[in-house]
């Protein structure tokens, strides 16, 4: 099971890997080993709560297949051990923050000095361009 928050895991079955060839730097070990690590995750067959799921979908993107599975990928490291684990914590990172509810703005007014000082912004601007349209004599 991972844990993503204190009432919140993950069943570990959902989660699959997949080591492919990386890019980037390692010489020639780059050539010869699988080090880049793929991680799927099924969050059609995930029970999270309610709201977590459109939450996921916005912050994933195009991470998150028709299908409903989630694809992680990480590359960052040389060896497969660090990737592994880079992907895992970004995995934990976004289901964190899907599972972060929002919460409501309630619309307030603008008080009476906002207000006030908007106005004088707006005065002053004009003030400026009104002295722009209007050439002054040296007379």
């Amino acid at each position: 099971m991972l844990r993503i928050t204190s009432s919140i895991v993950l069943d570990e079955a959902l989660i699959s890997e997949s080591f492919v060839r990386a890019s980037g730097p390692g010489g020639q070990n780059v050539n010869k080993v699988s080090t880049a690590v793929e991680l799927r995750v099924d969050t059609a067959r995930a029970t999270f709560p309610e709201g977590m799921r459109a939450r996921l979908a916005t912050l994933a993107g195009r991470r998150l297949t028709a299908d409903g599975v989630l694809v992680i990928s990480s590359d960052r490291f040389r060896s497969q051990a660090r990737n592994r684990e880079d992907a895992r914590e970004k995995l934990v990172a976004l289901l964190r923050e899907a599972a972060h509810t929002p919460r409501v703005r309630k619309a307030t007014r603008p008080t009476l000095a906002s207000k006030v000082r908007r106005k004088e912004g707006k005065k002053h601007r004009s003030g400026v361009k009104a002295l722009r349209r209007s050439r002054p004599s040296f007379d």
